[in-house]
């Protein structure tokens, strides 16, 4: 089925803008690569506008509320990816699975086969195994081992719910692309989206008064390899999205193919340490997503 290569396709290019983000960040600030990464695709996109005129009103509230949902999940997401392994949030990031499979099963009213439920399960292991392996989580329950200072749980904690938190606007929004698919085509969707993100950026920059530095961001290589994947990537979700066979549900599963590319860019771009661990997790995700498309 073509929507399933579209959102494999999606997935592989989304872990591959999770590296291209985290060496971004190592010269630029989170706003000046969020604000200069949309931006550029926004020009990308521009010569499609012709393609993208004549929604009707209520289209344009409806982008404009998805492009604020994603407004706020990339100032999550950046956040989170600035402060934590690249590795670690690759496998964190699995956990929309949940999220958008919840929303499909209550929005869409999708039903779950028997394949579905079991590949949920593998998911939820893997992300339980990550958390806690199984000779810590011993440990913990008899009291043996080595305790964390407290301070240092609460500062990891934060960059996981902050993580969490964008998975969940994440999952929203891609059921929001599968309801605006029914009724508009691809180059409107990713047009105005794009102009609204820009937009959204634009009104934080100003009434925050966040010092922006244009010249070094045009001057990052990162950030432009990011807006074109970011363009590419977000085309085929469209059009995948508008093709009436493609269900959420498994298309969510799909797009965590991802994570294999960020675990692997941790251990041998980024030199983190505990990657074996995190790509048995990613495997056993991995599992689930493969039972749960059949």
């Amino acid at each position: 089925m073509l929507w399933v290569l579209l959102v494999l396709l999606y997935g592989i290019l989304k872990g591959a803008r999770e590296i291209l983000k985290k060496k971004a960040l190592e010269k630029n600030s989170t706003i000046e690569v969020l604000f200069m990464y949309t931006l550029l695709s926004f020009v990308i996109v521009l010569p499609d506008m012709k393609n993208a005129m004549g929604l009707e009103t209520k289209f344009y509230l409806y982008i404009a509320l998805k492009s604020f949902v994603i407004f706020l999940a990339w100032m999550f997401s950046f956040t989170a990816i600035k402060k934590m392994p690249i590795s670690l949030y690759g496998v964190l990031d699995l956990s929309r699975v949940m999220f958008a499979t919840l929303l499909g099963v209550i929005v869409m009213h999708e039903v779950l086969t028997g394949y579905q439920v079991a590949g949920l399960l593998f998911v939820s292991t893997g992300l339980f195994l990550l958390k806690y392996r199984p000779q810590k989580l011993w440990e913990k329950v008899t009291g043996k081992g080595t305790v964390n200072s407290g301070r240092e749980q609460g500062v990891r904690g934060v960059y996981v719910i902050i993580a969490f938190a964008s998975c969940m606007l994440n999952a929203l929004s891609g059921l929001l692309d599968k309801l605006l698919m029914r009724e508009i085509n691809s180059s409107q969707l990713q047009f105005w989206y794009m102009l609204f993100l820009v937009l959204f950026y634009l009104l934080y920059i100003v009434f925050t008064r966040t010092p922006v530095h244009m010249g070094s961001a045009v001057r990052n290589k990162w950030v432009w390899m990011l807006s074109v994947l970011f363009v590419i990537a977000d085309r085929s979700l469209f059009i995948a999205n508008g093709m009436p066979d493609s269900r959420i549900t498994v298309m969510t599963l799909l797009k965590q193919a991802g994570c294999v590319v960020t675990i692997l860019a941790g251990r041998y771009l980024f030199k983190e340490k505990d990657t074996t661990h995190k790509m048995v997790c990613a495997a056993v995700i991995i599992v689930g997503i493969m039972v749960g498309v059949q």
